[in-house]
């Protein structure tokens, strides 16, 4: 058999996780629900037991779903494979997700984290609000080797940016941390735009809810990284139950098979729909990094999501569409348009949001599959309306 490495990575996508397929005899993943698992070897369980607690994963029995699931194993060693990372560990959201990775590192003994923002709004306020008891300095991306200290565990940020999309040189960033470990969101480029650990960075984060699962019917996260930062993620996960459901695991892997082909098309549409926004006259301002002069150039497109400006009443605008849904989220099937200030970013200070260029009359979309001269016709038409 031809090595994985050298295919594609569209051919990656289809076939990671699926390497025991065939000696199995089944064509689709099999699905394993068990909550529990018969252990007639005690003794020989318990050391078990110890292993998994301190975040190995060893062979035979998982013993208890919130040790160990098979299904859900599939889905990160195909995510890994996809990153390049050595490891990755899946959570109930992603929101788990990153709350397993601070909690990790303060468990090393490194509390203080430096972040650049925009983040998430759940991100920014998980940070800011020491609920965790993290301590958080926010820095410009040019300032993050300054601020770093010596109990300083990890460097966040987003690239491209929620909701603003803009763009970070993680190149550039992973220098300047130096020993500190940069994480980086990588929900809304995917590995199809961009592979963060490949440019420097040692962890990487999604929020599977979005593009890996596709079609918004699953909540999950998972974080690709080494297999040392891994251990301590699966103790975090093991500790506070935050697993992923299995059904969502299955459904997870299912997406990764379509996801490049999901995350181009949509590309090609937003890409569209951003140049003739630029021309709208009652558009003040396109956030898009498919249209940027000036970029690190390291994500392969701009992306499938779209920011811009209104010149008037935001709210009017996503009360006028039909065909798009006016909803949170992201990376799905259909196209969604939201007011970040009023709903993803609501729990971010008032003054932060502004200084991070998340202003009343900002809108965030997020390109689906639709044909894009019907996306153009409700959009166009719910802009001219306000």
């Amino acid at each position: 058999m031809t090595p994985r490495a050298a295919h594609s990575f569209a051919t990656r996508a289809v076939h990671a996780g699926r390497d025991d397929f065939a000696e199995l005899g089944v064509h689709a993943a099999p699905i394993d629900l068990s909550t529990t698992y018969p252990a007639v070897d005690c003794a020989g369980e318990a050391a078990r037991i110890e292993e998994f607690a301190s975040g190995a994963q060893p062979a035979g029995s998982p013993i208890y779903a919130r040790l160990h699931n098979p299904t859900v194993a599939r889905f990160e060693s195909a995510l890994a494979e996809l990153e390049g990372a050595e490891s990755a560990v899946a959570f109930a959201s992603g929101m788990a997700a990153m709350s397993a990775c601070l909690l990790a590192t303060a468990a090393a003994g490194k509390r203080h984290v430096v972040a650049v923002r925009p983040l998430y709004g759940g991100s920014d306020h998980l940070l800011g609000s020491g609920l965790l008891g993290t301590e958080v300095t926010w820095a410009e991306p040019k300032g993050v080797a300054a601020e770093i200290r010596p109990d300083t565990g990890l460097v966040i940020v987003e690239s491209p940016a929620n909701p603003t999309l803009t763009e970070l040189d993680l190149a550039a960033l992973a220098d300047d941390c130096g020993q500190v470990p940069l994480l980086v969101d990588n929900t809304f480029a995917t590995p199809v735009l961009q592979r963060p650990l490949g440019l420097g960075a040692l962890v990487v984060l999604h929020s599977a809810t979005k593009f890996l699962g596709g079609h918004g019917d699953v909540l999950g996260g998972v974080v690709a990284c080494g297999e040392d930062f891994a251990r301590g993620l699966r103790q975090i996960r093991v500790a506070t139950g935050g697993v992923l459901h299995p059904l969502a695991g299955y459904l997870l892997l299912r997406g990764l098979a379509t996801l490049p082909v999901r995350v181009r098309a949509a590309q090609a549409s937003a890409h569209e729909l951003a140049l003739r926004l630029s021309a709208h006259p009652k558009i003040a301002a396109v956030h898009y990094p498919g249209l940027a002069v000036d970029r690190p150039g390291q994500m392969d497109g701009g992306g499938a999501l779209v920011a811009f400006e209104v010149d008037g009443d935001a709210h009017e605008v996503v009360a006028a569409v039909e065909l798009i849904t006016p909803a949170v989220s992201l990376g799905s099937v259909d196209t969604l348009i939201q007011h970040p200030a009023s709903l993803t970013h609501r729990v971010v200070r008032a003054a932060d949001r502004e200084a991070g260029g998340i202003g009343e009359n900002l809108l965030r979309v997020s390109v689906g599959l639709e044909d894009v001269e019907d996306l153009w016709s409700d959009l166009s038409r719910a802009l001219d309306l306000a």
